[in-house]
């Protein structure tokens, strides 16, 4: 088994390895890996973090020791709070990471960091200050940082950056915490997800007070929400089925 290490800011999961293919997720600084299946070009991943599986170029990642990675497995996350930052190589050169960023690797990938980060757990009433941040993020299919992020990658992010792990996808998501009967009952931060017309979970967002909900849905954006579903102020229709809220924390 050989365990690898991304030494560069955002990089692509592909669906296959090729540059051509769907993006199912990315790889932030800093995130470490197994690395399943190793070819000429592309070698096929999983993170250490989520178990989240795909195709990463051999030459966006460094290949790390096993002791490495298990001994940055045992350590909790220390995270980039910035909305971008830079960390400076040994020949000061400087290579930009978006928030979210992992930074126990630095010693071994022998990079320096200045900006601000974050260990631990906070509060549940943090996830909401963290959701704004990213507010008005360009929608990306596979994304996970403001400048490009999917529904699940958007809430995975949010609880991340306040210490709490969830899955990447949201029918993944679905499967945790617990589900509440009514509206009424969520409190701001717990999970809202909805379905497709087969039944499917599809969408994930975070509630708000006085049943508005912020959520990736073309941008990271606010609408109201009702026992029906997303009501799209822009639209004026519904545009998600809800199908059940969960408090996850």
């Amino acid at each position: 088994m050989k365990y690898g290490i991304c030494n560069l800011g955002i990089v692509p999961l592909r669906l296959e390895p090729s540059d051509k293919t769907e993006l199912v997720s990315q790889v932030l600084y800093g995130e470490f890996f197994k690395v399943l299946e190793q070819r000429k070009e592309w070698s096929r991943i999983r993170i250490s973090y989520d178990k989240y599986e795909g195709w990463i170029d051999n030459k966006q990642y460094l290949e790390i020791l096993e002791e490495d990675y298990l001994k940055l497995k045992s350590e909790a996350s220390i995270l980039s709070t910035d909305l971008v930052e830079f960390v400076q190589d040994s020949n000061d050169q400087l290579y930009p990471i978006p928030m979210g960023s992992t930074l126990n690797g630095l010693s071994l990938l022998n990079h320096k960091h200045d900006g601000h980060n974050f260990q631990g757990k906070k509060g549940k009433e943090f996830l909401l200050e963290t959701a704004f941040n990213y507010l008005n993020a360009p929608y990306l299919w596979g994304g996970k940082t403001p400048f490009g992020i999917d529904c699940s990658g958007f809430t995975q992010m949010v609880y991340r950056l306040n210490g709490y792990s969830i899955f990447r996808d949201a029918s993944q998501q679905a499967t945790q915490g617990e589900a509440l009967s009514f509206i009424e009952e969520s409190e701001p931060g717990d999970l809202a997800f909805f379905d497709n017309n087969e039944g499917n979970i599809v969408h994930v967002g975070i509630i708000m007070n006085d049943n508005y909900i912020i959520h990736a849905h073309g941008k990271v954006r606010i609408d109201r929400i009702d026992h029906s579903g997303i009501f799209n102020q822009d639209l004026r229709r519904h545009t998600h089925k809800l199908r059940v809220i969960k408090k996850i924390i």
